[in-house]
């Protein structure tokens, strides 16, 4: 298994076959964290032959400094904060400031990438989680959570590369957790691909419409 991943179609073949003994389970549901989650779970959602979503979550960057996240939040109203961040000295006002705009992106998004497909469906159903790494993992925590309140019957996290902490974390929030690779040091997620050019919103709408083709035709359409 190869520690670095020539794109994330690549790194989606690779999470998928350890996931393959997951393959055809009718209560299966892959969701891709869009945008870099979607073309890795697309692939994930062809080795298995389950149908494939978005599950839409925005990180709340530090103001100022808004690579840094001090949290995120889902779909269905869920936030998670990150306190070693806020620790730094962010006051409430800010917090709900930031939240409120990246509440309305992710409402944009979500229309965006699903158009006039309503969300899958999750009560009862296996749903594995899938994003193109895991950094400090507060986006993936969100997504967790929002499952768990959506009452998912099994959250699966699966990521082909993480911060071995993270991953190991990870356990707390989900019922199984997949992390092809946890190199030390990690750094950061970018490191561990060839090719980490940034997922446009184009590309997932058409990943999307190629996976729903497929389970609407039997998984003639994956390509």
């Amino acid at each position: 298994m190869p520690v670095r991943f020539a794109d994330r179609r690549e790194a989606g073949r690779v999470l998928g076959e350890r996931l393959a003994a997951l393959a055809g389970r009718p209560d299966l549901l892959v969701l891709g964290l869009p945008r870099g989650g979607v073309p890795v779970a697309y692939e994930v959602a062809r080795r298995l032959g389950a149908p494939l979503d978005v599950f839409v979550v925005r990180k709340l960057g530090f103001p100022g400094h808004e690579e840094l996240a001090m949290g995120a939040i889902a779909s269905g109203g869920v936030r998670v904060l990150n306190p070693d961040v806020i620790a730094y000295g962010v006051s409430r006002e800010e917090i709900e400031d930031v939240a409120r705009r990246e509440q309305l992106e992710l409402m944009r998004r979500e229309r965006l990438f699903r158009g006039d497909r309503a969300p899958v469906e999750v009560k009862g159903r296996t749903a594995i989680l899938v994003d193109d790494g895991l950094a400090t993992g507060s986006t993936m925590r969100a997504a967790a959570r929002a499952l768990r309140q959506q009452q998912a019957g099994s959250i699966i996290v699966a990521v082909p590369v993480a911060a071995p902490s993270t991953c190991a974390e990870m356990e707390k929030e989900a019922d199984q957790v997949v992390c092809a690779a946890t190199p030390q040091p990690f750094h950061a997620v970018g490191l561990w691909y060839d090719d980490f050019t940034q997922t446009t919103d184009d590309e997932v709408r058409a990943l999307l419409a190629q996976a729903a083709a497929a389970s609407e035709q039997g998984g003639a359409a994956w390509r």
